[in-house]
């Protein structure tokens, strides 16, 4: 009995543990998304805050597309994190940019609906963004992401035991196979 609580108090541990790094991962490349878009379009960066015991956030002034600036937060959120994953094919990595994936529409759809001044939704119909855009993202995110993310937590608490790898490992071949 007590090898089960140590194996499930470990499993606990390392799910929470890699919910974190998801959650830090997705804020930082989310807001960071924010700077190279507003770098990209000739915003002036006047103040950042992406300590990761703060909700990170940045502030451009003058932002002469604000379009691209607040656009690229949610896009590179998603798409920096599912480039990595890709690249290195490791199925912790994919729980972390899926992860994204699902945060970044949710975290959309709720500013939405919150219609909170600050927060991406309200001011990207401030810029102009059409609110179809805006929910294709979100339903698109959130369906892929919710999907892909449930998979990935079932994966990795039915696989707790097991050394992180790539998500669809090849066969080792049988060197005795042929002989």
């Amino acid at each position: 009995m007590t090898t089960n609580l140590s194996q499930s108090i470990r499993v606990t541990v390392r799910f929470a543990g890699w919910m974190l790094l998801s959650w830090l991962a997705m804020t930082q490349s989310h807001e960071l998304g924010h700077v190279v878009g507003g770098w990209i379009s000739g915003a002036t960066l006047i103040e950042i805050d992406l300590r990761p015991w703060h909700l990170p956030y940045s502030i451009h002034s003058p932002d002469p597309a604000p379009l691209i600036t607040l656009w690229s937060g949610p896009v590179l959120g998603v798409l920096v994190p599912v480039a990595i994953a890709l690249g290195a094919n490791r199925r912790v990595l994919w729980f972390v940019a899926d992860f994204c994936l699902l945060a970044n529409g949710t975290y959309l759809a709720l500013a939405w609906f919150s219609g909170e001044a600050f927060l991406d939704a309200p001011r990207l119909f401030q810029a102009g963004a059409s609110k179809p855009m805006v929910a294709a993202y979100c339903i698109l995110t959130i369906g892929v992401g919710y999907a892909r993310f449930r998979n990935d937590c079932i994966s990795m608490l039915e696989h707790a035991s097991e050394p992180p790898m790539a998500s669809a490992p090849h066969p080792v071949p049988d060197e005795n196979a042929n002989r």
